[in-house]
């Protein structure tokens, strides 16, 4: 590896994972595909105001406005064999995990169950330490079930007697009942337990990218402050919008990104400055 700080690599992940030293990386953080059957797709629009009433929406003051689409990301999202396709993965980061590191895997519903079974048996279940429920609440309502309004992070520990866990640098959450806690507890807040509450992504705010999988960097930061120290470096082999990378750059980490979705690729040339990162077969 070079001397940058973000490393990104435009390749199938398993080709870049089998060439990454034994015990060289600290976290592994990673938000595979969830096999969710489908294409997933994002769409940026732009909306402007309709002179002649022939719009496609109606808004304030019931004035007429039409759409147009401006940008369209994707990826497919369907596989035969998906642990099949995890396992391979999941065995070369226990290889490449240093002793003290640490491994978290960022999935929903769907697969969880069966990746954990998975987990258990590569890492051991002694190195299971825990389970993240991440919730949130945007979008559409289910009437026929429960809306699945969460996902699911496991964090395992390849050592479980021995890892990073940087107290002192967890983010505090605010009291929900400030008053019967004190001032001083009050104004410094409470660290969170394993439901965290983030919103999403805005689709109209600063961070968005347009990337149909981007995570909040908030939820990303906590984990790279938290379970890797500064220098330290931090692997996402299912890289996305990169955003792994730029919580990892904000926090004093290097980052090793891959990804084999040109438009992931693209988001990231963007996203980076190329003052502090290294594109393997791909120029920006």
């Amino acid at each position: 590896m070079t001397s940058a700080i973000a490393e990104i690599h435009f390749a199938d992940n398993m080709d870049v994972l089998r060439n990454i030293p034994d015990e060289s990386v600290e976290l592994v953080y990673v938000d595979p595909p969830f096999n969710t059957q489908k294409v997933q797709v994002r769409k940026k629009l732009s909306t402007k105001r309709s002179v002649d009433g022939a719009g496609d929406r109606i808004g304030f003051k019931g004035q007429s406005y039409k759409t147009e689409i401006i940008d369209e990301k994707s990826y497919i999202d369907i596989h035969d064999d998906y642990l099949g396709f995890l396992r391979q993965r999941v065995e070369e980061t226990y290889r490449v995990l240093a002793s003290s590191g640490s491994f978290f895997l960022h999935l929903d519903y769907r697969e969880i169950h069966y990746a954990k079974v998975m987990c258990d048996e590569i890492f051991g279940r002694e190195s299971f330490i825990n389970e993240i429920i991440w919730s949130y609440d945007y979008g559409g309502r289910s009437k026929s079930r429960w809306s699945a309004k969460h996902d699911n992070i496991l964090w395992y520990a390849k050592d479980p007697d021995n890892f990073t866990f940087r107290y002192e640098d967890i983010d505090r959450i605010p009291y929900m009942a400030p008053g019967l806690v004190g001032p001083a507890k009050a104004v410094r807040g409470k660290t969170p337990t394993d439901s965290w509450w983030h919103t999403i992504v805005s689709p109209s705010g600063k961070e968005k990218t347009g990337y149909p999988t981007q995570k909040p960097l908030g939820i990303i930061n906590r984990i790279i402050r938290v379970h890797s120290n500064p220098g330290d470096t931090v692997l996402d082999y299912f890289a996305g919008s990169g955003t792994t990378g730029i919580a990892a750059i904000k926090n004093g980490r290097k980052a090793i990104l891959v990804d084999n979705n040109p438009q992931s690729l693209e988001v990231m040339c963007q996203r980076f400055d190329p003052n502090e990162t290294k594109f393997h077969n791909w120029h920006c």
